[in-house]
């Protein structure tokens, strides 16, 4: 992890988790969170950049991840804890409330932290990832829509795709870790069983079949292949395992963002397409939204200056530093 800073590891929650900062102690606070199958690594070019703009970065390896403890049992990874994980760690920190970015599943839970504990974050910054509200079971959403075989569906059965996932490490991070995968509009002129995200099956083709090029170089790939090699992926799996957990939970809450929010979007990102934003402003009135364009589903990775400046021009507009 050269230039990446050593992480401190502090207790929150009930586990010991890795955080990683940069930038002045008595700077605004803005914890990153990083989704599947990813690290706070992923934030790597963030950090800085925020840094130098005068802000307190922080990103942690979330639960299930990286250097922070992987609990056992699948319900310990619902949003109450994955929520709680994040106002432990500003307790751990001696903070009041911070500005919280999430891309991919960090995405859903930083949208999630003004519902479970609104006076804890100051604004949102969602990557990719809008304020997902179901109207139905998800997984019962997906199965219908996409069928037994799309990732999500398939992460519910216990340990297969963990070990489908952990065969080949090399070879998992080679296939996710890509750009220039395919455009929006090629995805939409694409067959129905390419839309269906089927994992699994996808892995099992030879490597001269990936499509698009290689994201990461050499060493910023063995970062995430060495870390998986050794956590295996049942961590972030479980994060899965609990969406109809989160659906059921939280059907007695008030799903409203009532903090300044800030969507980034990539036009390409053929998982969560900039379309999933629209009526997002029903649920975060507050709501300014940035497109980056010939951007796939890692934004923070693929284009990092453009993400790293909407934040901090939002940043700048919404918060004294």
């Amino acid at each position: 992890m050269t230039d990446f800073p050593e992480p401190t590891m502090i207790r929150t929650n009930g586990i010991d988790m890795a955080v990683y900062e940069m930038g002045p102690k008595d700077g605004f606070p803005v914890v990153l969170c990083h989704g599947f199958p990813e690290l706070a690594y992923s934030w790597r070019h963030q950090l800085p950049a925020l840094a130098k703009a005068g802000y307190r970065a922080i990103a942690p390896d979330q639960r299930g991840y990286g250097r922070t403890s992987r609990p056992d049992a699948v319900q310990d990874y619902d949003m109450p804890h994955l929520t709680g994980d994040l106002t432990g760690l500003l307790d751990a920190l001696g903070l009041k409330k911070a500005v919280f970015a999430g891309h991919d599943w960090g995405g859903i839970v930083v949208w999630q932290m003004p519902v479970y504990h609104p006076d804890r974050v100051a604004g949102v910054i969602g990557v990719n990832t809008p304020f997902l509200h179901f109207p139905m079971d998800p997984i019962e959403a997906l199965r219908a829509m996409r069928g037994d075989n799309n990732y999500v569906v398939y992460f519910q059965k216990p340990g297969l795709a963990d070990a489908a996932l952990a065969k080949d490490v090399g070879k998992t991070f080679r296939f996710f870790m890509r750009k220039n995968v395919a455009t929006a509009k090629e995805f939409e002129h694409a067959p129905q069983q390419a839309k269906n995200f089927e994992l699994v099956h996808a892995l099992e083709q030879d490597e001269t079949g990936f499509r698009g090029e290689p994201l990461l170089t050499d060493a910023e790939m063995k970062v995430f292949v060495d870390t998986y090699k050794r956590t295996g992926f049942t961590g972030g799996i479980n994060w899965y395992r609990n969406l109809s957990r989160n659906y059921e939970l939280g059907k007695s809450m008030e799903q409203i963002v009532r903090v300044p929010g800030l969507m980034i979007m990539a036009e390409d990102d053929v998982v969560l397409p900039p379309s999933m934003t629209e009526g997002m402003e029903r649920f975060v009135p507050d709501l300014e939204k940035v497109l980056i364009r010939n951007c796939g589903h890692w934004t923070q990775q693929e284009h990092p200056q453009e993400t790293s400046n909407a934040m901090i021009a939002w940043l700048k507009r919404r918060f004294v530093n």
